[in-house]
Parts: structure tokens; C-alpha cells; sequence
């Protein structure tokens, strides 16, 4: 599971309905030693570490475990069906009072997985005990909402202010647990939940440190849902035995970097596919507080001098698409894509050269200098663990040079990258960390929304660059303001501008979601025809949905 988003950066953002047909596993896999044939599905996906047993929803270690096919949402948000929503718990939702205000109506029939029934209290309690435990708050829900407040069947939600983005935090990114159960919990932060009861469609049916197992829930709401009955998770350690299991068949469902996936994977099997979607952009991410780097055409011609194409299909094996500048990934998003923008910034060295010089710069000794005679030479942090990223930084350095830029990596550990990153300690970061969201509002908001950020020295949540401009910071409030598709789209294509016009950060290529599907005994997988949930069984609380379209060939 590569870059999971950090808690931190969730916390900087203020603010057609998915048919129950076929769902379903594995006809006949393999069942651990002793175990009896079933129709299950096993999950490739390598954590570098045994499991801890704990599935406490509010814990960012683990909570990719347990929310989804165990603990769910108020409402599915699909990201790559441009944020469709799909009613779960709450049977529908309102906003009111200029958007400060959202109401739930709260599903009835549905039950706790101990028998209990699940009401709309469980829900004011469960966004009251993180307000009372901000540990838990891992969305940073109460840094937007005012109160929390049931009436009947119904779950008010009223906001500081309008926060219509935050809709998706709310509604999609927030497990809902037992009153009856988590009432009596002393310390809800440090609670393990080893055996937790959801109303989710699976149960956990036993955990150790190699693997933990999900047993089919006989009385989940979705009536004759799932089809499958168990989901065996694996621990691996390592890439190796992780992508063996998925190349032989003996996991069907994957989700990690295979290198030469193509002859590794596909050619072992017609039934093993592959797709990436994208869903964030990896960027330059360049400190504006610098002396050199604040000056805008330093900045343009580097995103001239970039081929994001090779670095793509070298440093990425191709399986991450080249970015545009506006920001704006695709397909995923492409109708939010102002195509004339995107076509800016390509790639174009003589033209990068031609910038530095019209603006002052001088060549000497194959690095242009400033008029006070200091070098264009940059240090750019990276994470030396991700040998891709290190590859792709390694081209941009090359690229850079031809155009008298001088680069030099420096590839760290994961928690010191991330302090000097977060605290504006670095030139140039080699970053690929934003949250992905059901548009593109959201990255850009990270990156440009000043807000956001923080002085140097200071953890910023995002806006890690430091960019400021009183006019996009006011586009973003407006776009949390609205409802209006249309307002939103035109909102989003003058962010893309800006992207364009004040090059605060370089996209380089587009982060994906690693998914790997094996065919044989299963069908109702997402493909790119059929894209109902992100397909990566990292992604909560998606994998629970794609759990329940899964079902047996035939």
C-alpha cells in the first residue's frame, strides 16, 4: 500500500444511486490449511508488517481494515464517477440555510451485527465522542461543524459556515459505530476493537498476525447481499511473495506496484487484469519563501523543461500518466479540464532557456545565475524508500541541467521528508501526498488555498509551497459556498488558471490506484467500463463496496 494520506493533510480542508446488482467471490479458492472450500476471495496487498488484530475505525493505522465491509458511511461517495452519491445509512440527505446546514434521514431496518438496531443516535454519537476525542476526529469533521443534533429518524448537522466540500468527510469518510458498545468504552483513542460489530456486510471472523479472515454477514440490510461468503487478508512483509501469490491465482485481488507487469502478471493467466486509475497528481513542490524560487519565470521554466512523458515511461514503467500543469487529472476528471491550459507547459527546453534569459539570468558554466551572480541550484528532498519516485527525481534532474538548472535529490527517510516538508524545511519537494477526492477541487485546494498553509517553521496541513493570493483563497470559499455543478465547474477552471498563470507547484505525473483483478472464479469487478467504486482494497470505504458486487462466474 504506497502513500496513504497523511491524517494532517485531511485535516487542512474546511469544508444516481448505485444499483445492488450482483455481488460475490471466488467459486472453490483456496481456504488456509484445514479449512473447507468456499466461495471466497484473498487480498494481495503488501503492508510491510503482521497484523495487530486491532480494528478500531478512528485509528489511521488500521481503520483501512474494518470501515467498509464492517463499519460503514452515512452516504457512498464515488471519486471517479465525479462524486455520485450513493444513499447507505442515511436513506437521503438535504442541505438548508444557505448550506450551513445538512440533514440526514437515517435508515430504517438496519441492524448491529450483535442484533442490536441501529438508530439515528448512534450516529449523534458517534460525531459527539470525536468532538469529545479529537484523536479520533481524523477527518478534522468539528473543525467546520457547530453541532450535531437528532430529530426523529433524522441527524441535523449545522456548520460555522458554508462547507458543501465537506460533505464528503461527513457523509463518506466517517464510520458510524455502536452507542450501545462504544459508550462504555473507557478510552475510545487507544481501544484495539479486536471483534468489532458494524452493520457492515461482513464479520470478522478471525485474526492473527499472518492473516485476518471476514465472514459473510447473514442479516446485512442489503438483502441477498454479499454473494461471497468469506475474504481471506494475507499479511505480507514484502513485494515478492505478495505478487507471486497474485501472478499464480492464488489471490485474486490486488492492490501494489508490480514491476514488469506485463510479463510478471498478465502473461501467467488471460484472467489476470490489470488498471490504475489516477487519481492525484505527483508535483514538484517548490518553496516560495526562497529568493530564487519566488520568481515566477524561475518557476515557469521549469515546468518547460520537464519532459513529463519520460518520466512517466521510464521512472513510472508507464503506469502512471504523464500530468498537465492546470492540475486537473486525467481521465478521471476530465470534464472539469480546460483543454487550451493543459496544452501550456509542454514540453519545451529551448523555450524554458529562453525565459531565464529574457528575465535576467545569465548562462555560465552550464548554470544560469542570477544579475547578483548566484547559481540556479536547487536541493530537491525526496523518499529514498520509493524507488520510482528516486528514479523519476533522478530524470527531472537531468532534464533541469539541460536547461542550466541544477538539481540535487536527496532522498530521505518517510518521517524526516515529511517534517521538512510540512514545516517549509526544503527548495524543492518530489511529493505525491495530496487527498484525493471526488473532484479536483480538492487537490487544488490543498495546494493553493493559503489558508491552508502555515509559516516556515510551522506544520502547514497543506498549501505546502506557500503560495498565497487573496483572490484564489476567496475562488475556494466560494466553491465551498455552492451546490451548483455548473458554478463549481467555472470555479474550478479559473483555480486551473492560476495553476497556469503562478506555476506554484510542477505536476509530473499522475498518482493512481494500484488494482490488480483475477477473473477465473469472479465476476463484478470495477473495470474502466464499470466504475462503481475505487478498486484498490486500501480504499475505505470502498472496498467494502466492491465486495458487495462481487460474485461467482456462472
Amino acid at each position: 500500500m504506497r502513500r496513504v494520506t497523511s491524517v494532517l493533510l485531511v485535516a487542512g480542508l474546511a469544508a444516481a444511486v448505485w444499483a445492488t446488482a450482483g455481488s460475490g467471490a471466488r467459486s472453490g479458492a483456496a481456504a488456509p490449511a484445514g479449512g473447507k472450500a468456499t466461495t471466497s476471495v484473498t487480498i494481495s496487498n503488501e503492508q510491510g508488517t503482521t497484523w495487530t488484530c486491532g480494528f478500531n475505525p478512528f485509528n489511521a493505522n488500521v481503520i483501512a481494515f474494518s470501515f467498509g465491509p464492517v463499519y460503514e458511511p452515512l452516504v457512498y461517495v464515488n471519486p471517479l464517477e465525479s462524486g455520485a452519491t450513493t444513499p447507505w445509512l442515511a436513506s437521503a440527505y438535504a442541505w438548508s440555510n444557505h448550506n450551513r446546514t445538512l440533514t440526514f434521514t437515517i435508515r430504517s431496518g438496519v441492524k448491529w451485527t450483535d442484533g442490536t438496531p441501529f438508530s439515528a443516535a448512534d450516529v449523534v454519537f458517534t460525531f459527539k465522542m470525536l468532538k469529545k476525542y479529537p484523536a479520533l476526529d481524523l477527518n478534522a469533521d468539528w473543525s467546520v461543524l457547530k453541532s450535531v443534533s437528532q430529530n426523529g429518524n433524522k441527524v441535523v448537522f449545522t456548520f460555522k459556515s458554508p462547507a458543501v466540500p465537506y460533505f464528503y468527510f461527513i457523509a463518506d469518510k466517517t464510520a458510524i459505530v455502536a452507542q450501545h458498545i462504544w459508550s462504555k468504552i473507557s478510552d475510545p483513542v487507544t481501544y484495539k476493537d479486536s471483534s468489532p460489530v458494524g452493520t457492515g456486510a461482513f464479520t470478522m471472523s478471525s485474526c492473527s498476525p499472518q492473516v485476518f479472515k471476514l465472514q459473510k454477514n447473514p442479516s446485512y440490510w442489503q438483502k441477498g447481499l454479499p454473494k461471497i461468503d468469506t475474504v481471506y487478508y494475507p499479511a505480507y512483509t514484502s513485494n515478492d511473495p505478495a505478487n507471486q501469490d497474485l501472478a499464480s491465482g492464488k489471490a485474486q485481488w490486488g492492490s501494489q506496484f508490480i514491476p514488469s507487469i506485463k510479463s510478471f502478471y498478465l502473461s501467467k493467466s488471460p484472467d489476470n487484469h490489470y488498471w490504475f486509475p489516477p487519481t492525484v497528481n505527483v508535483s514538484i513542490f517548490i518553496n516560495l519563501t526562497d529568493p530564487i524560487l519566488k520568481d515566477v519565470a524561475v518557476r515557469k521554466a521549469m515546468a518547460y523543461a520537464i519532459d513529463r512523458n519520460r518520466v512517466s515511461q521510464i521512472g513510472e514503467y508507464g503506469y502512471e500518466p504523464a500530468s498537465n500543469q492546470t492540475g486537473i487529472v486525467t481521465p478521471t476528471f476530465s470534464s472539469w479540464l480546460d483543454s487550451g491550459l493543459a496544452k501550456q507547459y509542454a514540453y519545451n527546453p529551448a523555450k524554458a532557456k529562453s525565459i531565464l534569459e529574457q528575465a535576467g539570468y545569465k548562462l555560465s558554466g552550464g548554470v544560469f545565475h542570477t544579475p547578483q551572480g548566484k547559481p540556479l541550484s536547487f536541493t530537491m528532498i525526496n523518499i529514498g524508500g520509493y524507488s520510482d519516485w528516486v528514479a523519476s527525481a533522478q530524470i527531472v534532474q537531468q532534464e533541469l541541467k539541460a536547461v542550466g538548472i541544477q538539481i540535487t535529490p536527496e532522498n530521505l527517510s518517510s518521517t524526516t521528508y515529511d517534517n521538512d516538508t510540512y514545516t517549509g524545511k526544503y527548495q524543492l519537494s518530489y511529493n505525491g501526498n495530496e487527498t484525493p477526492g471526488p473532484a479536483p477541487y480538492y487537490e487544488l485546494r490543498e495546494i493553493l488555498y493559503s489558508k491552508a498553509s502555515a509559516p516556515i517553521g510551522k506544520l502547514a496541513p497543506s498549501n505546502w509551497e506557500r503560495y498565497s493570493n487573496p483572490a484564489v483563497d476567496k475562488l475556494i470559499e466560494q466553491y465551498g459556498a455552492t451546490t451548483s455543478s455548473s458554478t463549481q465547474h467555472g470555479i474550478v477552471r479559473k483555480l486551473e488558471q492560476a495553476m497556469v498563470n503562478d506555476v506554484p507547484v510542477i505536476p509530473v505525473t499522475e498518482s493512481v490506484d494500484w488494482y490488480q483483478y483475477n477473473t477465473k472464479d469472479l465476476t463484478g469487478w470495477v473495470t474502466p467500463q464499470n466504475t462503481y467504486a475505487r478498486p484498490s482494497a486500501f480504499e475505505w470505504p470502498d472496498w467494502g463496496v466492491v465486495l458487495l458486487h462481487l460474485r461467482p462466474k456462472g
